[in-house]
């Protein structure tokens, strides 16, 4: 998603928040219509809603007026979260090949499956892979344990130059091999 697509979701999950919430605190006299019109500039709809008592809803009416707001809440606090993750972003797929009628994809899945798979290939064990993308490039970092016979630093230096190769070899572009040794495995 691009910059603005992601500023309109912000105000459309701002204004779901926002919106109920002022509507019940008119609703159950914590704030008064005169207030809010002060503010908000918008009298019309407000003099409509002036009238608006939390006395006058029947248990079934306001049961219904809690679920609505409670899932209108849940929307918003999902978009606002969608938008305002922290961290990188990983790319769930990267284009290999985009000649038309031709285009080849590969999965960010498979991407950790084919570096998992060359740092076994290496002599690690228990590898473990996360990525992170980077202009269209992936970042990758490995978790291995190494035989308690193995060189820590052979054997991470190899893990790191094979899964770089398997990777280019497949047409994923690599802009970083990241190898952390975490201590031997039994």
């Amino acid at each position: 998603m691009n910059a603005f697509n992601r500023f309109i979701l912000l105000i459309v999950a701002l204004l779901l928040i926002v919106v109920p919430v002022l509507l019940l605190l008119m609703a159950f006299g914590v704030l008064s219509a005169g207030l809010v019109a002060q503010y908000t500039g918008y009298n019309a709809a407000l003099q409509a809603l002036g009238g608006l008592s939390g006395s006058v809803f029947t248990s079934v009416v306001r049961t219904i007026i809690a679920i609505v707001g409670a899932l209108l809440a849940l929307i918003a606090l999902l978009l606002l979260l969608r938008e305002l993750t922290f961290g990188r972003r990983v790319a769930r797929e990267s284009v290999m090949d985009d000649t038309p009628g031709k285009e080849t994809v590969i999965t960010a899945g498979a991407v950790k499956t084919l570096a998992d798979g060359a740092a076994r290939e290496a002599g690690a064990r228990e590898p473990s892979t996360s990525l992170s993308s980077d202009d269209g490039a992936y970042n990758v970092h490995s978790r291995i344990k190494i035989p308690e016979s193995g060189n820590f630093t052979e054997v991470a230096t190899r893990t790191r130059e094979n899964v770089r190769r398997v990777l280019d070899g497949q047409g994923v572009r690599v802009k970083d091999v990241e190898v952390t040794v975490q201590g031997t495995a039994s």
